[in-house]
């Protein structure tokens, strides 16, 4: 890990091939309503399950924001994705502008799951990615999603 990397893990209790299927097929399931970039209330998050996919949110008006593509799936140990959020929270299309969200799935052999999630290349963000670091380190972050993501998991 490097400067330019936020990484967090949580236990899952759960076998694998769940806590995948919870993390991308439910995705809208655990996602925080309250971490959108459009205009609009989000009236869902999707995330499509194939390489190539798009991960995006749906407005309550219909509008979608896309957040990036999925760049590699591998169920049920990865899911890489594409993160073209700005620091400002806004939607950048050109992909040598992105960081890299991978997410990977490790059976504990006792009916848990370990869920690594590393958010690499923040520096492609430009000169504010490490006020983009702040924000998706901290509680408000992957961690809070995260152990979202871990009570909707265990309760499924």
């Amino acid at each position: 890990m490097n400067d330019t990397t936020v990484k967090k893990s949580v236990t899952v209790r759960a076998p694998v091939a769940h806590a995948f299927a919870v993390f991308t097929q439910r995705f809208d399931l655990w996602w925080p309503r309250s971490h959108h970039i459009s205009k609009v209330d989000m009236k869902e998050a999707i995330l499509e399950g194939k390489e190539g996919g798009r991960w995006y949110e749906r407005g309550v008006d219909g509008s979608e924001c896309e957040w990036g593509k999925v760049l590699v799936w591998a169920p049920p140990q990865k899911v890489a994705l594409s993160w073209h959020l700005t620091p400002a929270w806004d939607y950048d299309a050109d992909p040598s502008k992105a960081s890299r969200v991978e997410v990977t799935f490790h059976d504990n052999g006792d009916g848990t799951t370990r869920v690594e999630l590393t958010h690499s290349e923040l520096d492609r963000h430009g000169n504010d990615w490490q006020k983009m670091k702040e924000g998706i380190a901290g509680d408000g972050g992957w961690s809070g999603i995260l152990d979202t993501y871990r009570k909707s998991a265990e309760a499924s």
